[in-house]
């Protein structure tokens, strides 16, 4: 019996000495490790397996989970951080912004002109000629001719007297048409019947005369854009690889569509089933298609178990936006007295799809940048709220936050309304914006991040393109300075709203994440989430500010597999 014992006793021992950890597919040694994880806040190295982080600790750590079979990836001191995410962007609106004229850097309307009549010349007689990313604020000047502060249309019709023209606005909240477009769509000039033709919810700007000035105005624009041809699917695929491309290089692993249709979700999911997506996606159905948002209340949301296509929200779109004088305001515009922006849905809209989400288990994400926009759709969340008590976890959105009444900051966090804001439209904006609203409103109630913190509200961050450039860098750059991408003003715009480094980085994922309700699957970097990381060449969280700018994205990982790596 003893002889048993002894012989149970060392085979204990053996088994003891002899078990190994578990190998890892991949370790990231010798890195400076953002966590966002409060429990761990940093680290020097992840072992990962099977598309989950397996372990987080020091190099020397992690070391213990480097088998025959794990690829070894030496950071080098560069620093990893949670998979960035995009919470509010327009992803084919980034694809196709690559296959058409790019206007966001043009600096005066006669480079404008230039470039639309360098594609004219490209052109069959007839072929539209479609663009995005003009601004006419942002320009070095505007011509002496122009009307409303926007530009006027002869010169870009002088060049293209064959072609009909459509250039989207950078804000997507407004357009310019030449002659041949507006033709087209019967929109009437002088001496024609019907002048000055309305437009429920947008504006046909006119000169002084009746004539049309070629800008379109919210709703207005639909006379012309619902002209242009329908895309092949053959284009469609290739503006959502160049997009999924974009989003790989800029560190982005996972995105939120801001109002999509059917279409666009069966692309998603035929790229998912040919393993060609390479950032995880979550739709929000286009309150503009009543139809598809009512067949997809019907069915109920999709909520993917691989975490690659979830549709589980709606996007309304309720006011327009500051530079094309349409956000909705509860005052008068400072540069356009008597003038207080467009509500470009009807308000009761939202309390109707909102009890409707409650019911059906979807988010409501609702686009409002003015102060009257902002109370009015918290007005319209929280009787819906009233009437459903029992529903706590909704996670209701407001897109854009821009510009808030003081007395509705606070509204945010006793709501638990998401704040889904851009900081890079400060960057981008700020400089102009103050001639809107003036300074007492800019100071009360415009990009007030640290506000709505203060609140108890959760902020996602992001950069609305292809209305600002895709890349999370000057959007960072933006939350932690608020100064323009020149680096101005010294300490920033209203330098008490500035967020702290890991407020900023928070919002991009641990808090990006929870706003499509993921913050138990990614976000952080802690052992069972998802292996999503961005790695940078330089260290965002401790570098001068004013390198930031310089900073790169060197790997981006999706699922524990590398989908972009520098040169």
């Amino acid at each position: 019996m003893r002889h048993v014992l002894l012989l149970i006793t060392a085979t204990l021992l053996l088994f003891s000495c002899t078990k190994t950890t578990e190998k890892a597919d991949t370790v990231y040694l010798n890195g400076l490790v953002y966590t966002v994880n409060d429990d761990q806040a940093t680290a020097e190295a992840v072992a990962v397996a099977k598309g989950k982080i397996l372990a987080v600790g020091t190099s020397t750590e992690i070391r213990e989970y480097i088998g025959k079979e794990t690829t070894t990836i030496d950071l080098s001191g560069k620093t990893l951080t949670p998979g960035f995410i995009e919470s509010h962007a327009h992803l084919m609106g980034i694809g196709y912004n690559k296959l058409e004229i790019d206007l966001m850097y043009v600096a005066t309307y006669e480079e404008l002109v230039a470039k639309v009549a360098e594609a004219a010349r490209n052109a069959e007689p007839g072929e539209w000629i479609t663009g995005r990313g003009w601004h006419q604020d942002k320009w070095l000047a505007l011509p002496q001719d122009a009307v409303k502060g926007f530009q006027i249309h002869d010169a870009l019709s002088a060049v293209t007297p064959l072609n009909p023209v459509y250039l989207a606005h950078a804000s997507g909240h407004a357009s310019f048409v030449n002659q041949k477009a507006m033709e087209l769509a019967g929109i009437a000039t002088l001496g024609s019947e019907n002048v000055p033709q309305e437009v429920d919810g947008g504006e046909i700007i006119r000169d002084e005369l009746g004539n049309p000035t070629g800008i379109l105005i919210e709703r207005a624009s639909g006379l012309v854009s619902k002209l242009i041809p329908k895309d092949t699917p053959e284009r469609a695929e290739k503006a959502l690889e160049l997009a999924l491309q974009e989003l790989a290089e800029k560190g982005i692993t996972s995105f939120h569509d801001a109002g999509s249709g059917q279409e666009v979700i069966d692309l998603l999911e035929k790229f998912k089933q040919e393993s060609r997506l390479t950032a995880r996606m979550y739709v929000m159905l286009s309150g503009r298609q009543p139809e598809l948002v009512d067949s997809w209340l019907q069915k109920g949301p999709l909520v993917d178990p691989d975490h690659l296509v979830t549709v589980r929200a709606i996007k309304l779109n309720m006011d327009g936006a500051l530079g094309p004088w349409g956000a909705w305001l509860l005052e008068d515009y400072s540069d356009k007295p008597g003038h207080r922006g467009h509500e470009t849905m009807p308000m009761q809209l939202v309390g109707e799809i909102a009890e409707k989400g409650l019911k059906h288990g979807f988010q409501i994400c609702s686009h409002a940048i003015g102060d009257r926009t902002n109370r009015e759709v918290l007005d319209q969340y929280e009787a819906t709220f009233a009437k459903f008590p029992q529903v706590t976890n909704h996670r209701f959105r407001i897109e854009h936050a821009q510009h808030l009444h003081p007395d509705d900051i606070d509204r945010f966090g006793a709501l638990g309304v998401i704040a889904a804001i851009q900081a890079i439209h400060l960057s981008s904006d700020r400089p102009w914006a103050i001639g809107r609203l003036g300074a007492k409103r800019i100071k009360d109630g415009a990009y007030v991040w640290q506000k709505l913190l203060g609140s108890g509200a959760v902020i996602s961050n992001g950069t609305d393109a292809p209305v600002e450039p895709l890349d999370p860098i000057p959007s960072f750059y933006a939350s932690v300075t608020r100064k323009t991408l020149k680096m101005e003003p010294d300490g920033g715009y209203e330098p008490d709203q500035k967020m702290t480094r890991e407020q900023a980085l928070r919002s991009y994922t641990l808090d990006a994440a929870y706003a499509e309700f993921e913050e138990s699957f990614k976000g952080s970097i802690e052992v069972g989430k998802a292996a999503d990381f961005t790695v940078f060449d330089k260290n965002i969280m401790e570098i001068p500010e004013n390198e930031i700018l310089n900073t790169r994205v060197v790997l981006t990982v999706v699922g524990g597999e590398i989908v972009y790596q520098a040169d």
